[in-house]
């Protein structure tokens, strides 16, 4: 397991690296990002934000999308993965709002995972970034870094990842190192071809060749 010292330099070399990380997704208001994140699972944000700037232009909001057919949502995200099942999703989602809290995105997370298609990442998203709640979400990204440097050992579930990391930060610093963990996965150590060789961090790394 990292040390506070490694892990302390892990922290502040990736902030030296990435000085303006933030979220990649785009999005208006609070139920845009709700619906982002949900269309976000197993693919990039760069193929989210292309389906989400039509999607968006025409369901801007709960009651919209909430009244939108199932063929045409699907024909907005279809380039996405999972399109069947994220289409069904969101627009559950935006019923469920609708009918429960007039169209609003509740602000807590046992009302965010009681939505559908939401699960503890998604409403950790949203509450950290819209309600300014202290709270780490771990996607992919997140957890192959904590593993890889050793922040958890690698037989550590998301949950284990999560607890690890809100343990070890001060909670102001929790939203800028999710970013930052984030973009350490997504352009350096990626999942294939991490740029090993150049990586300042090979020294506590447990990245299996």
């Amino acid at each position: 397991m990292l040390n506070n010292k490694d892990f302390n330099y892990f922290i502040d070399s990736l902030n030296k690296m990435y000085p303006d990380a933030d979220c990649e997704l785009n999005y208006n208001s609070v139920f845009q990002l709700l619906i982002a994140v949900v269309l976000s699972a197993q693919t990039t944000d760069i193929q989210v934000n292309k389906v989400t700037n039509n999607l968006f232009k025409k369901y801007p909001d709960a009651f919209a999308l909430a009244n939108a057919s199932y063929s045409d949502v699907i024909s907005i995200i279809h380039s996405i993965g999972l399109y069947n099942a994220k289409a069904k999703n969101i627009i559950n989602l935006s019923k469920y709002l609708k009918d429960n809290y007039n169209g609003e995105v509740p602000s807590t997370f046992e009302e965010l995972t009681s939505l559908p298609g939401v699960g503890r990442k998604t409403a950790n998203v949203v509450l950290m970034m819209e309600f300014n709640t202290p709270r780490m979400p771990v996607d992919t990204h997140v957890e192959r870094v904590s593993k890889r440097i050793g922040i958890v050992d690698k037989n550590s579930t998301t949950l284990d990842v999560e607890n690890e990391l809100v343990k070890r930060l001060d909670p102001k610093d929790l939203r800028k190192v999710h970013h930052l963990l984030i973009h350490f996965g997504r352009y350096f150590c990626k999942s294939k071809s991490p740029n090993c060789i150049e990586c300042p961090f090979k020294s506590i790394c447990n990245k299996e060749d």
